[in-house]
């Protein structure tokens, strides 16, 4: 058995981490032209570096929920079953690795909080404090160059490869809090169909993109995937 996961924003809602279209949330005070593309770093970058640093502490004060630690106890029953499953995530958090996934089974695909990258030497190191345009690279020694390593819009998302590779082996596909709106994880259920894979969406509600599901549950992350990770268990128990 091979199961590609996508989690988008929100399976970590319910751990305190708000989501692109929360009424009253950070993404609707500000253009997201101003917060999240190369240009409004170029333009204001200390108040794009403020608003990084705060989604940092954000990060760290959060905890994984059940829907993290469920998709943990799956991940460890199929690796022991002989099968294999992988993580692919929109979210920049660390919930999954906190929750107990593998940290090698898990995708970023838009980055991560914790990370920082040089615009000048691509140097990508761990980062848990806040960033200042007067930090240098620990590679390279130049200042001012450190960036959040998030993808941006208009930038190329990670290991779109990779993700293509494991789509073509998977037997199944689900995904999981997501509004099917942010291609080009929004086009995966449709390459899945494609591919003749089963096809589940556990949502709050149904995504844009819900009719192309053929196996769907909706409810709170919190209540929906650990009761779909438990059928998913009982099937597969030998």
């Amino acid at each position: 058995m091979r199961i590609v996961v996508l989690t988008g924003a929100g399976i970590s809602a319910e751990s305190g981490l708000g989501t692109f279209r929360d009424v009253d949330g950070i993404w609707t005070k500000y253009p997201l032209e101003d917060l999240a593309t190369p240009e409004g770093f170029a333009k204001n970058p200390e108040f794009v570096q403020g608003f990084y640093n705060a989604r940092r502490a954000n990060g760290v004060k959060a905890e994984p929920n059940a829907a993290h630690v469920a998709l943990a106890q799956l991940q460890s029953h199929i690796s022991s079953i002989g099968g294999n499953m992988t993580i692919v995530t929109q979210n920049i958090d660390d919930l999954h690795e906190r929750g107990g996934s593998a940290p090698d089974s898990i995708l970023h695909m838009h980055g991560e909080i914790f990370k920082s990258r040089c615009s000048a030497c691509e140097h990508v190191s761990f980062c848990d404090h806040d960033l200042t345009m007067q930090d240098s690279c620990s590679n390279c020694g130049r200042q001012g160059t450190l960036r959040p390593h998030v993808v941006w819009f208009g930038e190329m998302p990670f290991f779109l490869d990779e993700i293509d590779a494991l789509m073509q082996r998977a037997d199944t596909f689900v995904s999981i809090g997501t509004s099917g709106e942010v291609y080009p994880a929004a086009g995966l259920v449709s390459m899945a169909n494609a591919l003749g894979k089963h096809t589940v969406e556990l949502n709050l509600e149904p995504s844009s993109n819900a009719r192309a599901f053929g196996e769907a549950h909706y409810g709170k992350a919190t209540d929906v995937v650990p009761l779909w990770v438990d059928q998913m268990i009982t099937k597969t128990v030998r």
